[in-house]
């Protein structure tokens, strides 16, 4: 602490991000970072755009990847924002979209992030409590709020909500915005992207940190209506005009370019989680269903902590979340069949 802190300093709670070991030869399940590289078009387009034009400022609006973004998702271009990483994005939508009246709800059990940016930006809100088995309700959201906001599939469950279901949420919430964050939706989950078409109240976020390959570039956008998308600049040009550099606009365009590459890496997350849910499935876990690229389990007959300590001291880091109602549970990214084998026969001999 310091006398020269601004008072507000002094009570944040700030967001605790996922260990990033410095160490080798460990096998690194905790973060939900793809474990494919990637698209080798990608490199090329990053090695093409390094050269003498970094001495001159990107586009601001980050240009030709806004309109990439919108011709993927058949979308105006007017309808589309781009920042740095969807943290940036989301941390403009609550600064610019849900500073009211009434607070804004999001799930007790979520991403960690929502009450940090609810203390940075004094922001009321309200943790709205996932069922027993930890699916979101829509009903549990029909009272007046200033906002919703929810990840879907939801993390750190990785359950994911029907399109037909956030249908309902809209039709009978039409008082203020509500946020689907969709970092995890190319892992299984359905998009809402084109429900932004019919309901002005709705934005959708994703990232290319996630299904792209593209964590250490920090890539995300938002899709709404215009009206939202123009509070999202504002409040991004009172911030930061340039915030993505030229070699991620570069890195994004071509990553939404080779639609094979994706797929092909999709598919195989994909099928590695499936393979290994009944695995777990198969020792014993509790293992919720998932739509992302990490599974959510639990053991009734071992401590969730000493698990992930035991496997640790193994060389594999999981994430272990100390909070309510998911102490007992472990997030588990899905690596490549090699990370994934080493876990599974770690699990086996722990158990």
């Amino acid at each position: 602490m310091s006398q020269y802190w601004s008072d507000f300093v002094h009570s944040l709670e700030p967001y605790v991000p996922g260990e990033q070991p410095r160490g080798h030869n460990l096998v690194k399940l905790n973060t939900n970072e793809n474990p494919f590289g990637p698209s080798p078009k990608v490199i090329e387009a990053i090695r093409h755009a390094a050269d003498d034009r970094l001495r001159l400022y990107p586009v601001p609006d980050g240009g030709l990847l806004r309109q990439t973004i919108a011709d993927y998702h058949d979308v105006e271009i007017k309808h589309v924002f781009v920042g740095n990483g969807s943290d940036e994005v989301l941390a403009h939508v609550f600064h610019g979209l849900f500073k009211h009246d009434l607070p804004i709800f999001f799930p007790d059990i979520t991403y960690s992030f929502y009450p940090v940016y609810c203390q940075l930006y004094d922001i009321d809100y309200r943790q709205i409590p996932l069922a027993g088995d930890f699916s979101l309700k829509v009903s549990d959201y029909l009272q007046p709020n200033g906002g919703i906001i929810f990840p879907n599939p939801n993390a750190p469950t990785g359950r994911p909500l029907s399109v037909s279901e956030i249908d309902v949420l809209l039709q009978k919430n039409t008082g203020s915005v509500v946020v689907i964050d969709e970092a995890y939706v190319d892992f299984g989950g359905e998009s809402a992207v084109q429900l932004t078409k019919h309901y002005p109240n709705l934005l959708v976020t994703q990232t290319l940190s996630k299904s792209r390959s593209l964590a250490g570039m920090r890539i995300g956008f938002a899709i709404g209506d215009a009206a939202l998308i123009e509070a999202l600049v504002r409040v991004k040009d009172s911030f930061n005009s340039y915030p993505l550099d030229s070699l991620a606009i570069a890195a994004g365009v071509a990553a939404f370019e080779d639609e094979a590459y994706f797929a092909s890496c999709q598919q195989k997350v994909i099928a590695a989680r499936e393979d290994v849910t009944q695995a777990m499935q198969a020792l014993g876990f509790d293992v919720l269903p998932s739509a992302a690229n990490f599974v959510f389990a639990r053991h009734a007959d071992y401590d969730a902590a000493k698990l992930a300590q035991a496997l640790r001291e193994a060389g594999i880091i999981v994430r272990h979340f100390k909070k309510p109602r998911i102490e007992q549970f472990l997030r588990i990214t899905i690596g490549t069949t090699e990370q994934n084998r080493l876990l599974l026969a770690e699990l086996a001999r722990l158990l």
